[in-house]
């Protein structure tokens, strides 16, 4: 039979100073303009694009989800008309 070896791995503690909120704040400030440097924006004519189809998008489900209301409320006039 095969032996089992039993294996340990050492949690690494790092050590966390507290900071106070002054600095808290200002690392975060720091992290984050680090971070936006890295951002690849979007030119004038890709953000045009964009905003057209989004605008496309949300045209068309508004419009869909306006049919499937009306077909709704025709079924439910429908059916109070039967049943009473």
């Amino acid at each position: 039979m095969a032996e089992k070896k039993e294996v340990t791995t050492a949690a690494v503690k790092k050590v966390d100073t507290k900071l106070g909120f002054g600095a808290r704040t200002k690392k975060w400030f720091r992290e984050m303009r680090s971070e936006l440097k890295k951002v690849v924006w979007p030119t004038p004519k890709q953000l045009f694009n964009n905003t057209a189809v989004s605008l496309v998008v949300m045209a068309g489900s508004a419009v869909v989800l306006w049919g499937f209301d009306w077909v709704a409320d025709q079924g439910v006039q429908l059916l109070l008309k039967l049943g009473g």
